[in-house]
This record gives structure tokens, sequence and C-alpha cells, in this order.
């Protein structure tokens, strides 16, 4: 079988959970004895390549990068239906002629290949692994914070949600950066709503971006209705594409990881706790709250190890300095992915303090495999995985007293709460997820095959 997947951006540049989820699927693939052969991206503003579309290597799976510096966005639209780039990937697809199409996220490539891909007759399924399909953001989080369940009926959240963002930009204006503070965004994007219902204001240029962040979620939903099947790693994610009209086929299969399974070494009891975070030191990831509530703890009892990119954010980053001065807090950078058993023998437990609906991160899963319990905010798609006492602990999202109650419970009692470790595991690996992914597959293909 040939399979084709599509990804937004790949390694070695870009090599967080998405990007792993997909080399695990190609690679498993290929030592199964299929083809597998991905097509990635570089987002608008990245460095340009020599051409449109580039061709490469990456652990012996064939690599095309398309990009989209030669196919800029003029408009919002253009971030979830850009026809302009349908030439480029119908050529792709038909000199690679693959029997399957994959596709692990649309970003880049936009349900324009949903239109390229139903016209040339070929079976799709899809991963989802966040909210892109229905949500504006992709992370289910309204303009004041909170948790979100969806567009409502007049999309006046997600212009709000728009409004948020586009007043973080370096370089909004005064207006922007005022219409975009809750309430006021709120506001604001009720009277907007209601001004594009004026066929004439519809018209104006200016306009397009309500335009188009109204017309989202419809245009998503009717490209999505191409999807021959789709795979979802939480009850949770299923739940949220199905209340948002999603009509076809979800196959539940959980993430695999490929951790060697062994237990944790000793290590002296008096010794300080060591927790850690791993991931993007960014504000939806929640790091202030872990820092917050560990600056509040006995120094001498526990260390916490930040593991993350230090330049994704600057003005985030430099707040996290500020605030850990005088603290047991070191910030270890990025590591490679091969290294990720030796820095989980380092921890004696994982935290992630989330703001937004995570999805079965591979982390999580990672530190269940390496017995390393996991302290994780309190939504579904990581508290399906928790069982408390047992493999981790879970509190409430955003609360630094209830966080800085549990870190603290631990450090006074470090001789119950390291036993934990043998209670701790998670025994999937990346080839018995692809295996069940196979059979997705061959289930789209026979659909395809007996609805033409």
């Amino acid at each position: 079988m040939k399979v084709l997947i599509f990804v937004h951006c790949f390694f070695p540049d870009h090599f967080y959970g998405t990007e792993t989820y997909t080399l695990d699927i190609a690679r498993n693939l290929r030592d199964l004895g299929h083809e597998s052969i991905v097509v990635s991206a570089v987002f608008p503003g990245e460095a340009k390549k020599e051409s449109l579309v580039s061709y490469s290597e990456y652990h012996d799976i064939p690599v095309y990068t398309i990009d989209k510096n030669y196919i800029p966005h003029t408009r919002i639209k253009d971030t979830y239906y850009q026809p302009e780039n349908m030439l480029v990937l119908e050529k792709l697809i038909i000199d690679i002629s693959p029997d399957i199409i994959h596709i692990t996220h649309l970003i880049n490539h936009t349900v324009s290949l949903l239109e390229v891909v139903n016209k040339l007759g070929i079976p799709v399924v899809a991963t989802f692994t966040d909210f892109y399909g229905f949500c504006f953001n992709n992370k289910l989080e309204a303009s004041d914070g909170s948790l979100c369940k969806g567009p409502n009926i007049k999309r006046s959240n997600c212009l709000a949600c728009y409004l948020k963002a586009k007043s973080r930009e370096v370089r909004a204006s005064r207006l922007e950066r005022y219409l975009g503070k809750y309430p006021i965004s709120k506001i604001s994007a009720w009277v907007v709503r209601n001004l594009i219902n004026i066929p004439i204001i519809r018209k104006i240029k200016s306009f397009n971006f309500a335009v188009d962040i109204i017309d989202r979620p419809d245009v998503l939903s009717n490209y999505y209705s191409y999807y021959h099947a789709a795979i979802s790693p939480t009850n949770f994610l299923t739940k949220a594409y199905l209340n948002n009209g999603l009509s076809i086929p979800i196959y539940d299969i959980k993430f695999g990881v490929d951790l060697p399974r062994r237990n944790k070494k000793s290590r002296p009891i008096n010794a300080p706790i060591r927790f850690g975070f791993i991931g993007q030191i960014a504000p939806h990831k929640g790091v202030s709250v872990l820092v917050e509530a560990f600056s509040q703890l006995d120094q001498s009892k526990a260390e916490l190890l930040l593991f993350g990119s230090q330049d994704q954010d600057f003005d985030y980053f430099s707040k996290l300095k500020q605030m850990s001065k005088g603290c047991n807090i070191k910030f270890c950078g990025t590591f490679p992915k091969e290294d990720m058993p030796n820095i989980f023998d380092r921890l004696d437990f994982l935290v992630i303090p989330s703001l937004w609906y995570e999805n079965s991160p591979l982390v999580l899963l990672n530190s269940l495999a390496s017995k390393t319990p996991a302290i994780v905010s309190d939504v579904e798609g990581m508290t399906e995985f928790i069982n408390s006492g047992e493999n981790g602990f879970v509190f409430k999202m955003g609360d630094v007293h209830e966080l800085k109650k549990t870190l603290n419970m631990i450090i006074l009692n470090p001789q119950y709460y390291l036993e934990m470790t043998k209670t701790t595991e998670y025994q999937r690996t990346t080839l018995s997820m692809v295996n069940e992914v196979i059979r997705v597959y061959e289930d789209a293909i026979t659909l395809k095959t007996l609805h033409g």
C-alpha cells in the first residue's frame, strides 16, 4: 500500500506532537512493508527555499515540502481555503499516485487539499490532534481566556478571538489593542457581526476578515464531509467534533510511544523531589502557573526543570525568568528526541499545567511509559489517562493554590508518593497504533470502492 501523509510542518525544523505522530506513522508503515511518503510545508514568513516544491529524506522517509512563501496569504480565508495552492497539490498527488491519503494536519495545505483529493477520487482519512476543523484558534480558548465549546450560531465568539489575536501582534495599533481586550472584544465582535448583515457592508474589503471568520466553520464542515474516516486519540476530541457537526466515521485510536519500558532507578529518599515540564514555553501551556506555584514551596526540598524552546515568546519567557529569581528552577532548553528516556530518568514527576484542551499530548504518554507520574490540569484530553493517586494527580486548571497544594503534598511525603512509579505505566507502542491505523485505511478504501 502506498500512503501519502500530509502534515503542516515536519522534522527537522519542527518537532512537536503532530510531527512526531506523522513520523511514527510513516516509519512503521515502511517497516511493515508499505510505502510511505510525507508532504510537509514551510510556513509563510519562514526562510524561503529555492523552489516551490523541494525533496528531501528524513530517517529514510521521502519528504516533499511545499514552500508557502510562494503562495502567500492575502486574507483570513487563505488560512483555511486557498484555491491558489490546488495546482501544486494536484500535480504532486498525481505524480506520487498513492492508494490512500492520510492528513495529520491541514494548516498550510487548507481544505483545498480535500477538494483536490475528492476530485481525484482517492480515499482520504484524517487524524484530529486539535480543533482546527471548527475553531478559529485551534485551541477552543475563548476571548476571555476560558474554555469554549465551539462557534456560536452567529460566530461572534470567533470574531472576538480574532480581535484578541490581532491585538497581540507586534505591530498592532492602539485601536487594535483596545478592541482586543475583554470585554471590549466581545462587544466589538457583536457590533461587527451585526454590521455584516448589511449587504453593502459585507462587500467592503476592510470587512473581509469578518466575512472569512464567519464563513470558516461552514466551509470546513462542507469539506470535512469528503473524509472517508477520521482518527481521534481521545474521547473528548471525538465528542467535540461530533458536537460541532462532523458526521463521518471516527475511530478511537490512542497514540503509541516507544520509550524503553524500564523501572525507575532508586534515589536517596532525602534528595529534593524533581518536578519537570517538557513542551512549548508559551502562555497557553500554563508554565507561569507552574512557576508561581513552585516558587511558594520550600526550595530546599524540590527542584523544577523546564524543558522547551526559550525563543518562542520572548516576553513570556522574560516574565518567567523574573518570576523564577531566587527559586530552585532551571531552564534547560530543548533536547533531541533520542534523549527522552534519559530526561524522564531525571524526573520524579512531570507537570502539565495547560490552560487549553490538550488532547493526549505525547509528552504525557511518554511520561507514563517511563513510569514517571504526571500532574495535569483537569481537562478531559488528559484526565482520561490519569487515575489520581495511582499514576498522577489532577488539579483545577489555572489554580495556582491547588497546584501548590499538590506539589507540597508530594515533597512532604516523598517516600509514599515515589512509590507511585510502581503503578505508573503506558504499554501502547507506535507499532500497535499503526496496525490499527492500517485497518482504518482498509475500511476507507472499501468505503470508497462501495460508494465511488
